[in-house]
């Protein structure tokens, strides 16, 4: 129960000291967790570790519905927050406050726009799941020697490293989101010419790729303009 309490203040922890960042991803976007594996020990025949795969993929199948359904109940929520961050492009207060932002959105696009870029988030969340699982199944089994005294502990990296490698994979699901969360919402951000009105998320998808954005926003710091791209700040400076 400590071990768990502990993990639970952690991550909150970690998700409130990461918000300012997350606000500066999200503008920079619209501006122009692993289950473990137990150890095999050496000799052990192949149908244990088939039998370790195949708990692997049950636990991983549960997570993902359980993962599914939270965020299902709490992407509402998630477009309320995106907007209110994007709101600051334009100077604008459209959506102040909880209960406003609700009658404001079932006012101009009714149940749907609660939901608006809820299938490129979940399919982004479904993918790194089971890359995160299984990469890490695969490290843990076969290339971590189970010898190892910090067994263990070396696993519980391995999950962290896995982890951030599926998030980087999947990144541009959760671009494509985040896009269309805002896409012609009566935000500046959301439209011309800070952003292009897209007519679904795969045509948002296309329009990324083809203009080589797919990791806008991905990087605070090393970040780069696609080749021929103007953008906003700089018809200002040429008027």
């Amino acid at each position: 129960m400590a071990d768990a309490t502990s993990q639970v203040l952690l991550g909150s922890g970690l998700t409130i000291l990461s918000q300012p960042l997350m606000y500066v991803k999200v503008l920079i976007q619209h501006y122009q967790e692993c289950d473990k594996v137990e150890e095999l020990g050496p000799g052990n025949v192949q149908k244990e570790v088939s039998s370790s795969f195949d708990r692997v993929i049950k636990e991983t199948t549960r997570e993902m519905i359980a993962r599914s359904a939270a965020t299902l109940i709490t992407h509402p929520f998630h477009v309320i927050t995106l907007r209110s961050m994007v709101q600051f492009i334009g100077r604008e207060s459209k959506y102040c406050g909880l209960c406003d932002s609700i009658v404001t959105i079932y006012r101009e696009e009714g149940l749907l726009g609660f939901f608006a870029g809820l299938i490129p988030r979940l399919l982004g969340d479904i993918i790194s799941l089971w890359l995160c699982n299984s990469l890490a199944y695969l490290v843990n089994t076969y290339a971590l020697d189970s010898g190892v005294s910090t067994m263990n502990e070396m696993k519980s990296y391995s999950q962290a490293v896995t982890g951030f490698f599926a998030s980087m994979l999947t990144y541009p699901f959760v671009l494509v989101s985040n896009l269309m969360a805002v896409n012609n919402c009566g935000l500046a951000g959301g439209s011309p010419p800070y952003s292009p009105i897209y007519t679904s998320w795969i045509d948002c998808w296309c329009m990324l790729q083809k203009e080589g954005n797919m990791s806008r926003g991905n990087s605070l710091f090393f970040r780069k303009v696609p080749c021929g791209k103007t953008y906003c700040c700089d018809l200002r400076m040429l008027i």
